[in-house]
């Protein structure tokens, strides 16, 4: 069982910035896929960034060049470093982690930007 628990979501102005952490648990953080997933209201779940255990990165079109996906395996923590932002970028960003055919999720944390 993984347990995983997201924080630094919060209100920020057009154009600001945003840290996203995820802290997981267990012993497999550092052979898992780690992955940022967003939800806006009355749309379907989307896929932000994945990182896998060699720290290669994938980006969604929409976040390219603005966001940066990292971990830290000796933390078992997983970033999401969000810049400039847009009013389109607001969702919950859920954290996840996909290890042994599994898929573990985050209790979502809430991430507004005002225009």
């Amino acid at each position: 069982q993984v347990q995983l628990v997201e924080s630094g979501g919060g209100l920020v102005q057009a154009g600001g910035s945003l840290r996203l952490s995820c802290a997981a648990s267990g012993s497999l953080f550092g052979i898992s896929t780690m992955g940022w997933y967003r939800q806006a209201p009355g749309k379907q779940r989307e896929l932000v960034a994945h990182i896998i255990s060699g720290g290669s990165t994938n980006y969604a079109d929409s976040v390219k060049g603005r966001f940066t996906i990292s971990r830290d395996n000796a933390k078992n923590t997983v970033y999401l470093q969000m810049n400039s932002l847009k009013p389109e970028d607001t969702a919950v960003y859920y954290c996840s982690s996909f290890i042994h055919g599994r898929m573990y999720w985050g209790q979502g944390t809430q991430v507004t930007v005002s225009p």
